[in-house]
């Protein structure tokens, strides 16, 4: 299915498709790719361990020390460094430039079924109007 929908797409079918079909469509490939490419990669190692626990609720009353006795409020501690996020954007990249060109292939199609179960319980997306917006953020 997927590579009938990325050859209609390529090639400008997708304007004969009616609107609820293309937004079903591309809401199954966005789903699909989220697993695929975004949430099995290194993002799991990263939210592996342990994670604090808040008795507000809201994470005000967690605070790291670090090496130096600083101590930093939840909210402002980066919990991922710049060479973590250069290899998971790196992964991701590779991922995602996999599933377009390797959508053929067999043992892709066959993960992507495996995996199309568990992605109809998420949520429904939604436009991300910051994609669409300036060109800013």
């Amino acid at each position: 299915m997927f590579e009938i929908v990325a050859r209609l797409q390529a090639s400008g079918y997708s304007r004969l498709m009616n609107k609820d079909d293309e937004k079903r469509i591309a809401a199954k490939l966005a789903r699909i790719m989220a697993m695929l490419c975004v949430r099995n990669t290194q993002l799991e190692t990263l939210h592996a361990g342990l994670g604090p626990i808040t008795r507000t609720g809201d994470y005000s009353d967690v605070f790291v020390v670090d090496a130096d006795g600083r101590r930093i409020p939840w909210s402002e501690v980066s919990r991922i460094d710049e060479d973590e996020m250069r290899q998971l954007m790196q992964e991701i990249i590779n991922r995602l430039y996999t599933f377009h060109l390797e959508a053929d292939d067999p043992k892709l199609q066959a993960t992507i079924e495996r995996w199309m179960g568990a992605v109809t319980k998420w949520d429904e997306p939604e436009i991300d109007p910051r994609m669409i917006g300036s060109g800013d953020e």
